[in-house]
This record gives C-alpha cells, sequence and structure tokens, in this order.
C-alpha cells in the first residue's frame, strides 16, 4: 500500500560427561532463562488495554534470530508451497474457536475494474476510494499478488492451531474490490478474535523495513474505534516482535520512529472495524532490498509464520 506520509543451526559443541545432576540443571536454566527472553520480547503478559512501550519497540534490542517452529519448515517446501488450499479449521488445536479473518490488501483484478474501485465510501471521519490496485516492485511483482500469496501461507499455518479463517477475498471471488467499508464489514459479522490486512509499500529507493498500523481513536460517524484500540495495539505489538524475529526484516526507517507501529485515522477498514484489527506493510516494494525479499517465496514463508505467531500470542494471551 502506498500512500504519503541463510538461517542455519550452527553446529552445536560437544560437551564433556557430567553427572546427571549437573546435566539436569544445565539443561533447565538456559531453557529458563531462553523462555523468558522471548516471552518478554513479544509482550507477553501485557493485556489488551496496557501494553508496554518497550514492548512496541522492536528495534531496540530485540533478536532476529529465526523462531524453532521457522528452523522446523522445509525451505524447499517454503519456496514452492503458495499455501492454496481449501479453507477450515483443524477439529483441534490450542486455537480451536478462535476466528481470524485476513484481509489480502487491494485485488489482482483491480486493474481491470478501476472505474468499480474509484467510486467514494464512507469511511466515518470521510469518503474515500472504494479500493486501490497497490504498488508493485520495479519489475512488476504486484502488491496484490504478494498480499494473497502471504494470505494462503499465513491462512495454512493459523488452520493448522485450529483457527478458523476466513479471507475477504481469494482467487478471483470477487473479481475486484471488496471496498474497505466491505472488508471491514467481513471481520465484522465474522464476530473475529482477530483481524489483520496484509499490504507492502510503495514508497522510495532507501526507505526500507516493515511497520504495523494500529488504529487510533475514532467516534465519527459510522467509526467507533474507542473500543478496539487497546485489544489492536496488543495484536500489533506482538505482530511485530515475532514479524521481526522471523523475517529479519527490520521496522521501518522512514515511520514509526523505530519501532515499527504507526498510528492511523484514515484507513477505513481500521475505522469501520468493531474487532481487533492491524494492518502490516511487510516492507518496501520500491526499494531493491526490500524487493528482492518480497519476491522469495521462502521468505514469505517467513513473513507469514512471523504474523501467525504474533496473532497466535494474542489468542491465547486474550
Amino acid at each position: 500500500m502506498s500512500y504519503l506520509g541463510p538461517e542455519f543451526d550452527p553446529p552445536q559443541p560437544r560437551r564433556p560427561r557430567r553427572g546427571p545432576l549437573t546435566v539436569a540443571l544445565a539443561a533447565l536454566v538456559p531453557g529458563a532463562l531462553l523462555g523468558w527472553v522471548v516471552y518478554e520480547a513479544v509482550g507477553g503478559g501485557s493485556g489488551h488495554g496496557g501494553v508496554r512501550t518497550a514492548s512496541a519497540a522492536p528495534a531496540s534490542g530485540m533478536s532476529a534470530a529465526p523462531s524453532p517452529s521457522a528452523r522446523s519448515a522445509s525451505p524447499s517446501a517454503a519456496a514452492t508451497d503458495d499455501g492454496k488450499r481449501p479453507s477450515g479449521g483443524s477439529a483441534s488445536g490450542p486455537l480451536k474457536g478462535k476466528v481470524v479473518v485476513i484481509d489480502p490488501g487491494h485485488n489482482p483484478g483491480n486493474f481491470q475494474h478501476t472505474a468499480e474501485i474509484n467510486r467514494k465510501v464512507d469511511i466515518g471521519t470521510n469518503r474515500k476510494e472504494c479500493d486501490t490496485t497497490g504498488t508493485s516492485t520495479n519489475d512488476g511483482y504486484t502488491e496484490a499478488r504478494f498480499t494473497l500469496d502471504v494470505a494462503h501461507r499465513l491462512r495454512s499455518l493459523l488452520e493448522k492451531q485450529g483457527a478458523t479463517v476466513k479471507l475477504t477475498h481469494d482467487g478471483d471471488s470477487p473479481a475486484w474490490g471488496p471496498c474497505v467499508d466491505q472488508r471491514a464489514r467481513i471481520g465484522n459479522n465474522a464476530h473475529a478474535d482477530a483481524a489483520i490486512s496484509i499490504h507492502a509499500d510503495g514508497s522510495a529507493q532507501g526507505n526500507r523495513g516493515f511497520h504495523v498500523i494500529l488504529p487510533g481513536s475514532v467516534h465519527s460517524g459510522a467509526a467507533d474505534t474507542r473500543r478496539i484500540v487497546g485489544p489492536s495495539h496488543d495484536l500489533g505489538v506482538r505482530v511485530a516482535g515475532n514479524y521481526l524475529r522471523d523475517t529479519g526484516e527490520p521496522p521501518s526507517n522512514y515511520l514509526g520512529n523505530g519501532t515499527g507501529l504507526v498510528t492511523r485515522t484514515d484507513l477505513g477498514g481500521l475505522n469501520l472495524s468493531t474487532v481487533p484489527k492491524v494492518f502490516i506493510e511487510c516492507g518496501n516494494m520500491r526499494d531493491s532490498k526490500d524487493a528482492a525479499l518480497l519476491t522469495s517465496g521462502a521468505w514469505r514463508q517467513k513473513a507469514a509464520q512471523g504474523i501467525s505467531e504474533g496473532i497466535v500470542s494474542f489468542l491465547r494471551g486474550s
């Protein structure tokens, strides 16, 4: 969305044989420390209404090492699997009973329906275009293709955890859009426990990194975000922290002051939402370094993994 404004496991050194008690202690202490670090990094222990500022700044000291779940995925499979499969949650899993709505930004068909997407819709604070075509890399890989691919991968990961996952659009259904107000309505009508809109930015070369967009407090017309600002902030912090850790993509160097978090009140998809929701700009398609990542299937799997872990953390903590 454009607007103004080798991963490896290092060999482990051989250790001399120790007595049973020593071995047990050596195994338990690092594990406890590691768990505490990860817990703190992704904002563990923070409720929806009181997320700590330190957690909101993944740039300051948060490890970019990939998670165990990301390392366990086969790189060759990640590069070729686009995540497409019929929707439907697992019969069981930690997220059984939870509903997640994924909104792949834009639509590949929008380019053939410019008149339809240019009509204005009410977003509460004002009227804006129904939708846009989105941006692309300099080589023509479109944002709409990127967002749909990541959405498919994310759906697969969440369904494996037992969640019921709904997409606002898929393939050629609908042929264009839907409009931003309808995208919000899909999440609302599903009574989603969490919703996320996936995008990639179209800023200038040299502007790098991701940022998560949080809803600001809006109470105007059909828009009233006051009840979702707190939980959406919690969701956003957790997504940002896990995304950084799993992808190694830095927080934006041109928005968010290095936190990877930006608050906006001009997006209909957020203004009209009545469920916890955030947007994520996964990188800048117009920057050559970011574009090399965004066009990699293996990297897109890491992106989906990071987003998934953020959502799972939010839903299990809620």
